[in-house]
């Protein structure tokens, strides 16, 4: 803060009664300085560098709104989760970013391995649940996500749907699966299947799906668009982006999800999470930053505009989600740092002829 001395002006009686019935008050009316009064002014709030793996669409508003009420010069660099920690790890100690927001907890947990975050305060991580924290305390979820199937309503009939992943590499499914192979998420997924199944089991689900013929898409949005419009009749996604479709085109969008039953790895709650690097400029920002979007305002703008599940007690979610503990009941449990040998699972994908 900065200090500014401000002169307290007493004016006499004779020119306050002079002020009601005249506009120019007596030449020789004193001024009388009474007292001096200290006032604390905010100094310039500084600035703050986010690199985002998550959409512009979903976090802009939410980036907006600290902004506005922390007065912090925001400077937001968007692009894919992977693609924006390759970007980290090439800048290396130059990188003018203070924090990095994924859209899941692989990509976060690879930076945590190369030692590129640093430990986040107890009192910020007491406010998550353990199993939405990194053990080592360098980052921490800020929002979750059920892994799903979605489904054409006009295509499928859900009675006719697997109740788990493994049903998909079976016969009828050929030329009707949508998948985004590039997709940070569903890398995860598969990171997940490698680190519970085992990597050669893994690797069979993967090359049944390819003798599927599966339809590629780039993100979980085309994949649900997809199958929305028939292009494909189901596709590998995570949840909450039907319910932004929906919200958008209404109730007759023509597709919905399948929570699989027996769970497993493609059951996976993810998160979306922050961590503040090491080379962090703006430190004491980054930090704020992280402590707001776990603040209640902040975690009901993720229950209510994004559908996603809030990793803090006392915020409802979206009408018509699943309950978390309901979705926890199907889920297999995985450490999420678990998730973090992404590269592993690339170079699988590749092996098998999924990924150039």
């Amino acid at each position: 803060m900065r200090v500014f001395t401000i002169l307290i002006l007493l004016i006499g009686a004779f020119l306050l009664a002079a002020c009601q019935t005249s506009e120019t008050p007596p030449a020789a009316t004193p001024i009388v300085v009474t007292e001096i009064e200290q006032v604390e002014v905010p100094v310039d709030p500084g600035r703050l560098v986010i690199y985002s793996g998550r959409s512009e669409s979903l976090v802009a508003p939410i980036i907006d709104q600290f902004a506005a009420v922390t007065g912090i010069q925001v400077e937001v660099r968007y692009g894919s989760t992977s693609e924006m920690a390759a970007t980290i790890l090439e800048e290396g100690r130059n990188s003018p970013a203070d924090v990095y927001y994924a859209q899941d907890p692989g990509a976060l947990g690879a930076l945590a391995a190369r030692g590129l975050f640093v430990p986040l305060p107890a009192a910020t991580l007491e406010k998550v649940a353990p199993r939405f924290v990194a053990e080592d305390g360098t980052w921490v979820g800020i929002s979750g996500r059920a892994r799903v199937v979605v489904y054409n309503t006009d295509l499928v009939d859900p009675a006719d749907l697997p109740d788990d992943i493994w049903g998909f590499v079976e016969p009828q499914w050929r030329g009707r699966i949508g998948w985004a192979p590039t997709n940070g998420s569903f890398q995860a997924m598969l990171t997940g299947m490698r680190s519970v199944w085992g990597e050669e089991r893994a690797r069979e689900w993967v090359r049944g799906i390819q003798a599927n013929d599966p339809i590629v898409y780039s993100n979980n949005t085309s994949t649900v668009a997809g199958v929305a419009a028939g292009e494909a009749a189901v596709g590998f996604v995570n949840h909450y982006y039907l319910y932004n479709f929906i919200a958008q085109e209404g109730e007759g969008f023509k597709a919905r999800n399948h929570f699989l039953p027996n769970g497993g790895p493609a059951s996976l709650i993810m998160v979306s999470g922050v961590g503040i690097l090491q080379t962090a400029p703006n430190a004491a920002n980054a930090q704020r930053f992280v402590d707001f979007l776990l603040s209640v305002p902040a975690q009901q703008y993720f229950a209510s505009r994004t559908n996603e599940y809030p990793v803090v007690e006392g915020v409802q979610t979206a009408p018509g989600l699943p309950p978390l503990a309901e979705i926890d009941a199907m889920a297999i449990d995985i450490n999420l740092d678990d998730l973090a040998d992404l590269p592993g699972t690339g170079q699988m994908l590749s092996e098998l002829g999924v990924l150039p």
